[in-house]
């Protein structure tokens, strides 16, 4: 990163909804930020794993909610369309991955290894969503079908075990 988009991004900071979008300064790691991004979001999945499953699709739909927003204005701010530092779409996608697997932290592994996987390697479609989409909404939207794609992994392994 750049001196300038350093300077950048630590005045964008001062912004409640950058510093949400970079998830708290998760996503300022300098090594693998979407995956601090997932970390970040394990201990809020453990949690709401403990909840009334509607508590859970509650915050995952506020989540999903407010993406294109959050990661738009943020990207806006940072100067840089899918700045390597927003992770809130990688909130969203965590999210959705766990929302339906079984509790355990052996599916919380699984489902955090699917996850990056798909987030990462962005196997067709998610390669063109992450190609053609812009704006807040393309930020978030490869990230939702990535945890689609993780979730549906989980539900096929839980099946088959």
């Amino acid at each position: 990163m750049s001196n300038k988009n350093r300077k950048i991004l630590i005045n964008e900071l001062k912004d409640p909804v950058v510093f949400t979008a970079v998830g708290f300064g998760s996503g300022l790691s300098p090594v693998a930020p979407g995956t601090a991004g997932t970390l970040l979001t394990v201990p809020l999945v453990y949690f709401l794993q403990q909840q009334d499953f509607l508590i859970y699709v509650t915050v995952t739909v506020f989540v999903l909610l407010t993406g294109s927003w959050v990661c738009g204005h943020a990207a806006k701010k940072l100067q840089v369309h899918d700045h390597s530092g927003i992770v809130y779409d990688e909130v969203a996608g965590f999210l959705i991955t766990m929302c339906l697997a079984p509790p355990g932290w052996q599916w919380m592994l699984a489902g955090f290894v699917f996850f990056r996987f798909f987030d990462a390697v962005k196997p067709w479609p998610i390669s063109w969503l992450d190609k053609n989409l812009h704006g807040g909404f393309g930020i978030m939207f490869d990230d939702v079908i990535a945890g689609i794609f993780s979730l549906s992994c989980l539900l096929l392994l839980n099946h088959f075990i």
